[in-house]
C-alpha cells in the first residue's frame, strides 16, 4: 500500500501516454471528438460531464482520503449544495454543528429551509446533545472537526455509530484537517467534504471543492446531480488543485509546527483571554483529536482581552499576518470571524464571540510570525 505523499504525487497522474509528460496536461477543451455517434474516446464527450484533468484530480483525492470515489467541484459550497440536494428532501431534518462554518449555516438556513428542510444546531462534541437533537426525520448529521472558527472537536467514530443507528448519513467537513491529518471515511463517515480552496490547493490561487465516498450508489447519485446542475471546476482550476496536493504532506507538517508555536505564544500573553487550539493539552477535545488526527493543524483561534475593539485592533496591527478571509494557504492570514467569515450567523444560535480572532498560520519562518503577532498584541492590548 502506497504512502500518503506517494499517492499525492502519483495517484491519477501517470506520465502522459502520448508525450511522456510527467505533469498531468491541462485539457482546456469544452468538447471531445467521438469515434462515431456515441463512441466516446476514453469516456469523454463534454467537459461539464467529465474532463481528463478533473479525472486525475479526482483519482488523487480519492486515494488521499481512502475512498473509492471523489468528485471535484467549482467550490466547497458547490459541493455542499449538491450533497445536500442528494441527501435531503422536503420534510427531512439535518443536525449541524452549533459552531458551523458561516457559509454552511447560510446555505441551510436561507436556501434549504425555504425548500422545506428543518435543522437543529447541536454541540457534536457532546454525544447526549447529538442524541437529543435527532428526530425520526433526521437524514444527515453534518460534522466539522475541527470546527470553524472555534476549533471544536467531535469524535467521528462515535458520531458514525449514532448516524447508523438513526439511519442517517454522517458527513464530515474535513477542510481544517486536510486529508493528511485526518481520514473520516476510515472512522465510519459516509462522505467527506473539502473546500479544496484551502489546504489541498494550498496557495490561495484557486477556488474548488470535493466530495469523497466509498458508497457506490451515493457516488452515482452525486455524479448525476453534479452533471445536471453543472457544479464543476474548469480544467485549469483542477490542474492548480492537483499541483497543490502534491506538497500537502510537507506543508501540513510545517503548518502544524508553526501553529503549535503560535498557540504557545498566545497562551502566555497577557492580552489573550483564551486560546482555542486542539494541540494544547487543556483543550477539551485534545484527547479525541490526538486519537483521530495525525497532528493538530495550522488553525488557531483566540479571544482578546478588551472585547471587540481590541480584537479589531489586533487584526489591523499585524504585518506578516494578512487581514483576509479564507485559510490554508502558505501565507499567514488573520481575521475577525464575527465581522467577516461568520457575519451570516449574527443573531443566531451559532453567533461567535465578538472578541474572537482566527489565524491561519502559514509556513513562513515561525520566529518572524511570532514577533509580528507579539507586537500586534502588545500594541492593541496595552
Amino acid at each position: 500500500m502506497r504512502g500518503f505523499s506517494t499517492n499525492a504525487i502519483h495517484a491519477g497522474q501517470e506520465p502522459d501516454p502520448t508525450t511522456g509528460a510527467v505533469i498531468t496536461p491541462i485539457h482546456q477543451s469544452s468538447t471531445f471528438a467521438q469515434d462515431g455517434v456515441g463512441g466516446l474516446r476514453g469516456g469523454y464527450e463534454y467537459s461539464r460531464s467529465a474532463n481528463p484533468t478533473r479525472t486525475a484530480l479526482q483519482e488523487c483525492l480519492a486515494a488521499l482520503e481512502g475512498g473509492r470515489h471523489a468528485l471535484a467541484f467549482g467550490s466547497g459550497m458547490g459541493a455542499s449544495d449538491v450533497l445536500l440536494r442528494v441527501l435531503l428532501r422536503p420534510g427531512d431534518h439535518i443536525v449541524i454543528p452549533h459552531d458551523a462554518y458561516g457559509g454552511t449555516f447560510r446555505l441551510v438556513d436561507k436556501v434549504l429551509v425555504p425548500w422545506g428542510i428543518e435543522y437543529t444546531p447541536a454541540d457534536l462534541s457532546d454525544i447526549d446533545a447529538l442524541r437529543a437533537a435527532l428526530r425520526p426525520t433526521t437524514r444527515a448529521i453534518w460534522c466539522e472537526t475541527p470546527t470553524n472558527p472555534l476549533l471544536g472537536i467531535a469524535d467521528i467514530a462515535a458520531l458514525a455509530d449514532i448516524a447508523r443507528s438513526a439511519d442517517a448519513r454522517l458527513v464530515v467537513d474535513n477542510t481544517f484537517a486536510s486529508p493528511y491529518l485526518q481520514n473520516p471515511l476510515g472512522l465510519g463517515a459516509d462522505v467527506v467534504l473539502h473546500s479544496t480552496t484551502k489546504y489541498v490547493g494550498g496557495h490561495s490561487d484557486v477556488v474548488g471543492g470535493a466530495l469523497v465516498t466509498s458508497d457506490d450508489e451515493l457516488a452515482e447519485r452525486l455524479r448525476f446531480t453534479q452533471n445536471s446542475v453543472g457544479s464543476v471546476p474548469g480544467p485549469f482550476d483542477a490542474w492548480l488543485t492537483l499541483r497543490g496536493a502534491k506538497t500537502l504532506a510537507v506543508r501540513m507538517e510545517r503548518h502544524s509546527d508553526n501553529a503549535e508555536r503560535i498557540a504557545e505564544l498566545l497562551a502566555g500573553h497577557r492580552g489573550v483571554e483564551r486560546v482555542l487550539y486542539p494541540g494544547l493539552p487543556e483543550h477539551p477535545g485534545h484527547e479525541v483529536a490526538a486519537k483521530q488526527m495525525r497532528r493538530f493543524g495550522g488553525m488557531v483561534s483566540f479571544t482578546v482581552s478588551g472585547g471587540r475593539e481590541a480584537a479589531l485592533r489586533v487584526c489591523g496591527a499585524t504585518t506578516l499576518f494578512t487581514l483576509a478571509e479564507s485559510l490554508g494557504g502558505v501565507e499567514s492570514l488573520i481575521e475577525h470571524p464575527a465581522a467577516m467569515t461568520h457575519a451570516s450567523v449574527a443573531g443566531s444560535a451559532l453567533e461567535v464571540p465578538d472578541n474572537l480572532v482566527r489565524l491561519s498560520v502559514g509556513i513562513e519562518d515561525v520566529e518572524d510570525l511570532a514577533e509580528d503577532l507579539r507586537e500586534a498584541l502588545d500594541t492593541a492590548t496595552r
